[in-house]
């Protein structure tokens, strides 16, 4: 029987427009969210869940942003998930990137740490919220 051992949430701004945080370097990551999941009582098959959302104000111009979650703290740490969107130069409001992703059977340490990253191609970009990065760790 699946149970869950943990869950968590990062919530960086609830709101549209409640945030106005500059993406300052090309192709650089940029932490918008992280959490821990304690692994206590981890039994079976191990696997983690994520969730997330970005919103992002971005130039007048063919735009790329890349989304990537990592177990642990750094950009260089093991990727989990990684995917970018792109954008259309006749876009003028802010753009709602969505995500969900899984870690399948992760090593169990005595806490999993997960950092959610941002990146864009073009300076410009704004972060302007919501922002959340949620994750449940579930075993069997």
């Amino acid at each position: 029987m699946t149970q869950v051992i943990d869950a968590r949430t990062s919530q960086n701004a609830s709101t549209a427009n409640s945030i106005a945080i500059p993406i300052l370097a090309v192709n650089t990551p940029q932490l918008f969210g992280q959490i821990g999941l304690s692994t206590f009582n981890v039994g079976g098959t191990p696997r983690v869940q994520f969730k997330g959302t970005i919103s992002l104000q971005v130039p007048l111009a063919l735009v790329g942003i890349t989304v990537t979650i990592v177990r642990g703290t750094l950009p260089t740490d093991p990727v989990i998930y990684s995917a970018t969107s792109t954008f259309n130069v006749s876009v003028l409001a802010p753009q709602i990137i969505t995500f969900s992703a899984d870690d399948y059977i992760p090593p169990i340490t005595p806490q999993l740490v997960y950092t959610a990253f941002v990146s864009s191609n073009l300076l410009g970009t704004i972060r302007v919220g919501p922002e959340n990065f949620d994750g449940v760790l579930f075993s069997d």
